[in-house]
């Protein structure tokens, strides 16, 4: 049984690594994959963190990913932490975080 001449072996190899790179790009740009919709929190933490602790808050709101909004705190550390939404300290802090940012528009 003989190839097609236009049949390149290293073509469908080519095509691969391309593909295979295309999605690693996509994941360090952060962009979902199919079947990502869920929720980043599994379990939250209510106790108090001190502010100093704390290098970044990311407020993710409900959606079709997850039902519930969700706050992850970043420490200086590096550590990611899930909020409680629910918990007093931390609707303080998003009130604060809101009210920051509609004050700069």
């Amino acid at each position: 049984m003989s190839r097609p001449e236009s049949f390149a072996p290293g073509g469908a190899l080519l095509l691969l690594l391309l593909l295979l790179l295309a999605a690693c790009a996509a994941l360090r740009r952060g962009a979902p994959m199919a079947g990502e919709l869920r929720c980043h929190c599994l379990q939250t933490e209510a106790a108090v963190i001190h502010p100093k602790r704390v290098a970044h808050v990311e407020l993710i709101p409900e959606g079709p990913h997850c039902g519930v909004p969700e706050v992850i705190a970043t420490t200086k550390h590096g550590k990611k932490v899930c909020l409680d939404p629910n918990a007093p300290w931390v609707q303080l802090i998003v009130t604060r975080i809101l009210n920051s940012k509609s004050n700069k528009l």
